[in-house]
């Protein structure tokens, strides 16, 4: 990221031995502590994004989520019911 495009800036309190360990893996990677800190807490910024707003289904879950949606249920009396006040509301 171009030092230009940061217009962003933020803190953290470190105990001693983290920033020494962060400092040791910046170096072996080649990094500035700060360019280290922000590449990797982008990159877990991401993946606990994509832990939150994606569903994973198992091989069984899949199967059943996939024949509810290619062979739908017959709407139950509480579906006909809920259909029927919808459209009573909206005017439909």
């Amino acid at each position: 990221m171009a030092l230009a495009l940061r217009t962003e800036r933020t803190e953290a309190r470190l105990l001693p031995e983290q920033k020494k360990r962060i400092e040791q893996a910046a170096s072996l990677k080649g990094l500035s502590l700060s360019d280290f800190i922000v590449q990797h807490a982008d990159e877990a910024a991401i993946r606990t994004i994509q832990q939150h707003t994606s569903w994973t289904l198992d091989d069984r879950d899949r199967d059943i989520f996939v024949q509810a949606l290619l062979n739908p249920p017959e709407p139950n009396a509480r579906m006909k019911a809920a259909a029927k006040r919808y459209k009573e509301r909206v005017g439909k």
